[in-house]
């Protein structure tokens, strides 16, 4: 059967940026050419806050008292789980050597980048978990210097559990500083820091434009877009589970889609009628939040059998994506197309958003049909190196002339040239490919 819509969106989450854009390039020229004091004058008029920039160790230890001892051990067991996660991620990466004809050797080196830049969200919602997520990996990997930045409450300044959280994870440096003067510090090396080689960690429209912009000076984990989410689930699926599932990330934001794809009408049609009710059970601030997203990005998806499900997840693409059907080693083998997975009702994204140990920062509108998302790779340069003997060098060079005078490139034949000539005086070689 063809694939039927229970409840189609009326809005998508790629709406028109060029205000944005207008507004992130005008502060980014300002903070670049004005330096401390622009990116200060944007901290006050945004943030507005006029206490400690850089936070000293002092500050730190202050903001650590302020944390509750259970929460503080909630972080420390978030942390070893993304921690745990990591180092393992690191071990898929190898440096290696490997003799591609006799005597001439070929290798790859991973080196971490210098300085990672960690922007931690703390506006509606104070991150701690992007906190463990972003420092906590670029540690994992050898960055030499981790600055976390986030965005200080009015006249008190960072949330006390971002602060813990980031020097429990292994931040050099707190920058209390937000949205796109926070980016911009990290970026231009303001307040001593030194450049970011790489930006990463979620954040609203103007952080994600700012890092936009700035990607090719800097390298960015991913350009961003809203948060989004699809449940794949069947008739042995708990309706009741699903919903509570689709308003958890509807939450996010109120263009934060979420997407049900089922197989079961009347799992559909129950879906549909408890997340209104899950929605009104909410807390103001996340209710608004999560009426807007349902009303106006989510779909319910009818499809014919699990194939037609698969194939239309894939299409989508999901951010989060989670089963909650028959036969998960099926859809494990099946699906590719995703940020991160969770199968089963045992585990929700939730999960993953705050302690499981894979990470929550995660390609976005459709992107996870070509990337994955921040892992300790991010934070390294995969490099190649070569070294040959002379005789090692000769096929290879032979050829390469020959492929550099096809193409019409001369001085690249030459190259070729030369060291034949020098190391194999007495041989003629053939080095035009029409000859």
């Amino acid at each position: 059967m063809p694939r039927e819509y229970l409840k189609k969106a009326t809005l998508t989450s790629k709406s028109d940026a060029s205000e944005t854009k207008k507004i992130v390039r005008g502060i980014l020229d300002e903070i670049e050419a004005g330096g401390d004091e622009a990116a200060l004058a944007y901290a006050k008029k945004f943030d507005n806050y006029e206490g400690e920039i850089l936070l000293s160790p002092e500050a730190i230890k202050a903001a650590s008292a302020l944390v509750p001892e259970k929460l503080k051990q909630d972080i420390q067991f978030s942390h070893a789980n993304v921690k745990k996660f990591a180092e393992a991620q690191l071990g898929t990466v190898k440096d290696f050597e490997v003799e591609i004809v006799p005597g001439f050797v070929a290798g790859q080196k991973a080196i971490p980048v210098d300085a990672a830049g960690c922007y931690v969200p703390g506006g509606r919602y104070s991150h701690i978990a992007s906190a463990i997520m972003t420092v906590t990996t670029a540690k994992v990997a050898g960055c030499k210097h981790i600055v976390a930045c986030s965005p200080p409450r009015p006249d008190v300044g960072i949330n006390p559990a971002i602060i813990y959280a980031a020097h429990v994870c292994g931040a050099d440096k707190i920058l209390a500083m937000g949205g796109v003067q926070g980016v911009a510090a990290m970026t231009f090396g303001l307040f001593g820091l030194p450049k970011a080689n790489i930006l990463v960690g979620p954040g609203n429209q103007f952080v994600a434009e700012a890092k936009r912009m700035l990607f090719g000076r800097v390298g960015i984990d991913m350009i961003a877009g809203p948060t989004d989410s699809l449940v794949l689930a069947d008739e042995t699926a708990d309706p009741m589970v699903v919903a509570a599932d689709l308003v958890g990330q509807a939450e996010h934001g109120y263009n934060s889609p979420v997407w049900l794809v089922t197989n079961d009408r009347s799992l559909a049609e129950e879906v549909m009628r408890l997340v209104p009710t899950l929605i009104d059970s909410l807390p103001e601030v996340n209710r608004e939040n999560a009426t807007a997203a349902w009303r106006d990005y989510a779909e319910v998806i009818l499809c014919g059998d699990r194939e037609e499900m698969a194939a239309t997840s894939d299409e989508y693409a999901p951010e989060h994506l989670t089963v909650q059907a028959d036969d998960l080693d099926w859809w494990l083998g099946r699906l590719s197309c995703y940020g991160s997975l969770f199968l089963g009702e045992e585990t929700t994204v939730a999960f993953g958003d705050k302690a499981s140990g894979t990470n929550h920062v995660l390609p976005t509108s459709g992107a996870a049909s070509y990337t994955g998302g921040l892992s300790v790779h991010k934070y390294m340069k995969i490099v190649t190196w070569q070294r040959s003997t002379r005789e090692g060098s000769k096929s290879v060079a032979e050829a390469t002339a020959r492929i550099a005078r096809l193409e019409g490139m001369e001085g690249h034949a030459r190259t070729a040239d030369i060291r034949l000539k020098k190391y194999f005086p007495d041989e003629d070689f053939v080095l035009s490919a029409g000859e």
